[in-house]
């Protein structure tokens, strides 16, 4: 499992990047895409939607099941990975290069994991 330490984690596997104080990038884990298995269709918020901290900001198919994807920041979605929509499987491919929707004027934010504490809850959840 992959879980590069410029990143931030959370407990429902997606991963934030800052990209500045108040913007993110958020996709799925290595480990996320990995249970998952093979994702066939992602469906994700529109732009300038509001996200709250824990809502659910759009969910993925795979070959396995449904599942939805947790908003770890409020704020507003500035941008989605267009590409995504067609080639959900890109997830798949590069988890950590596929970002879902970046979102900017975050005013709240979960409790993140750092790379290490994010590999030990991994580890206990196998």
């Amino acid at each position: 499992m992959n879980a590069p330490s410029e990143l931030k984690y959370t407990k429902s596997h997606e991963w934030v990047q800052f990209t500045a104080d108040d913007t993110a990038r958020i996709g799925l884990t290595d480990y996320a895409q990995d249970s998952l298995g093979s994702l066939v269709f992602i469906n994700l918020p529109e732009e300038g939607d509001s996200l709250s901290v824990g809502d659910n900001l759009g969910d993925v198919e795979s070959v396995k099941a449904v599942s939805d994807v947790v908003s770890p920041v409020s704020g507003t979605v500035v941008s989605i990975n267009e590409e995504l929509l067609d080639a959900p499987e890109k997830i798949n491919d590069d988890p950590y290069g596929a970002w879902l929707v970046e979102v900017n004027g975050i005013t709240e934010k979960e409790e993140f994991l750092d790379s290490a504490a994010y590999t030990a809850l991994v580890e206990e959840q196998a």
